[in-house]
């Protein structure tokens, strides 16, 4: 017998000796960092890798290398000089920009007074309705010309356009349009350009300043790149679909000088929130390059920082090919850095009709959506005091502004808002909140990959009690007592009516079963068949 159960004891034994092992492997697997974790075996798609701190690169101050300019820049339009623009956008209709300022305003006597909004862009244009408020904050393109300060030239005319929806602040009551929080301040970084491209002739790029641009010089800019100050209704050269690539062949802007930027601005705290209305787009592969990687650890240094990190979603061209494929999970082009969702607020656009522009990158990364579709913003033009509607394509053919470029800095003002509001929010608290109160699509979990958590809904954003913040940000709203009446506790009458009614059913009840019981038995049993 003993012979017998050796077996099955010794299996038992290497069971029990198997399990002890895996468990006391099992802590030593979960402790492997993540980053030496091996890459799914489908590679990255919709989900980006872990966060590289060792790709956290510093901010050099200037250029990654020497451009030149190729390209005049933009000016006033020849055509409707005597036109102003005085209607308001539908987007800031759309979105009650109005209302929202009051609520701030009431509460804390400006619409973004003290919050600094960096623009990591084309650059900034001085114009009059930024006031004092707009700083310069470095210039990774080239050396300012004229005597102007670091980040505050914008020979594109793009990023003019994107800080003025995030803050401007007209000075005459007749005009509609004004930035999402007029007392905010902006802070320009001009980081890319297509009106310029590498200087393959001076590969060494000048000493950084020390205010964080590079030195000033007297070199004139290419004929035709001033700006003129009439009046009018457009500018140009034009903008290819309202975006601004990097990475782009023949053009200044690389992500490595974006992850420089991002970096810097959080060691300096030069700003509570970044506004990137600049993307990668390239083919899905699976894989990160080592300038998304920059990038990662740089928008994951600013978020917890504390910096609230806003990107345009990108648009659909034919070099950025919209993700349309049947399995979500697998998109065909990836964009950075919307990418890396976990640390940035990703914005996609919306057109008047309030359904996705037919334009705007859809993706898992995308997270909220905003009006990007026929946009008025301050005209970019040099000297100009006065609006645009328009852009001109190979100088003559006029196309209304519109991108995910000028949805993102709705979000980013909407994010000032906020900030001016809940100062006690961090990061995550703010963009929490934003993604709560959106007007959330009809799809699983509330989002999908058209518009994300929904169209921000920025009344709503300042006003509304969340779960999430209940005993920490967030006022307790008072308890309501239902308002029943009282209870009788000292009449018997229900209770007897109850009982009498009760003892009743069974009496019926009783009386039937005993009468039916006396009918079956005096019933007369059948007799056979009579015989004959």
């Amino acid at each position: 017998m003993a012979a017998a159960r050796r077996p099955g004891a010794t299996r038992r034994t290497t069971t029990a000796l198997l399990a002890g092992t895996i468990g006391l492997l099992s802590p030593l697997a979960l402790a492997v960092p993540a980053w030496a974790q091996a890459a799914p075996a489908d590679g990255y798609f919709a989900t980006p890798p872990p966060v590289d701190d060792s790709k956290l690169i510093p901010d050099s101050g200037g250029p990654d290398k020497r451009y030149k300019q190729t390209k005049g820049c933009v000016q006033r339009s020849t055509l409707g000089q005597n036109i102003e623009i005085k209607n308001r956008p539908w987007g800031q209709e759309y979105l009650q920009i109005s209302k929202a300022q009051d609520i701030v305003k009431a509460a804390t006597g400006s619409a973004g007074g003290g919050v600094k909004v960096a623009v990591i862009d084309t650059g900034v244009t001085k114009h009059p309705w930024f006031q004092e408020r707009l700083k310069s904050g470095g210039d990774y393109v080239a050396t300012p010309t004229k005597g102007q300060q670091p980040g505050l030239e914008d020979c594109d005319g793009h990023g003019t356009e994107v800080a003025g929806i995030i803050g401007a602040k007209p000075d005459n009551p007749e005009v509609g349009f004004v930035g999402v929080a007029p007392d905010a301040t902006i802070v320009s970084y001009r980081q890319l350009s297509e009106n310029y491209e590498p200087d393959t002739s001076t590969p060494t790029p000048p000493p950084p300043s020390s205010t964080g641009g590079t030195p000033s010089s007297s070199t004139s800019p290419p004929p035709g790149s001033g700006g003129g100050s009439g009046e009018g209704d457009g500018t140009s050269p034009g903008q290819s679909n309202g975006g601004r690539q990097l990475e782009k062949a023949g053009t200044a802007g690389t992500l490595k000088t974006l992850a420089e930027i991002i970096r810097g601005i959080a060691d300096r705290h030069e700003a509570d929130v970044i506004n990137m209305s600049v993307d990668n787009c390239r083919p899905a592969t699976g894989s990160i390059t080592e300038g998304e990687q920059q990038v990662q650890a740089a928008v994951h240094f600013a978020a917890k920082a504390g910096i609230v990190v806003v990107a345009a979603a990108g648009n659909a061209t034919d070099t950025c090919p919209q993700n349309d494929q049947p399995d979500a999970r697998k998109p065909k082009t990836i964009v950075t850095p919307p990418w890396f969702a976990d640390d940035v607020l990703s914005v996609g656009a919306i057109d008047e009709s309030g359904g996705v522009a037919q334009f705007s990158v859809h993706g898992p990364w995308v997270g909220v959506a905003a009006p990007g579709t026929k946009i008025i913003s301050l005209d970019p033009a040099e000297g100009s005091s006065s609006l645009a509607n328009l852009t001109f394509e190979n100088g003559d053919k006029a196309s209304e502004i519109q991108g995910t470029s000028f949805a993102a800095p709705y979000v980013a003002g909407l994010a000032a808002l906020v900030k001016a509001k809940y100062p006690q929010l961090d990061a995550k608290g703010i963009i929490n909140r934003i993604k709560e109160t959106a007007q959330h699509p009809a799809a699983p979990g509330g989002r999908d990959n058209f518009v994300g958590y929904g169209v921000v809904d920025p009344v709503a954003a300042l006003t509304q009690v969340l779960p999430s913040e209940v005993g920490n940000q967030a006022p307790i709203p008072a308890p309501q007592l239902a308002q029943l009446p009282p209870a009788n506790d000292h009449s018997s009458t229900p209770v007897i009516v109850a009982l009498a009614g009760t003892a009743g059913g069974v009496l019926a009840l009783l009386i039937t079963l005993f009468v039916m019981h006396t009918i079956r038995r005096n019933r007369p049993a059948e007799s056979g068949p009579r015989r004959r």
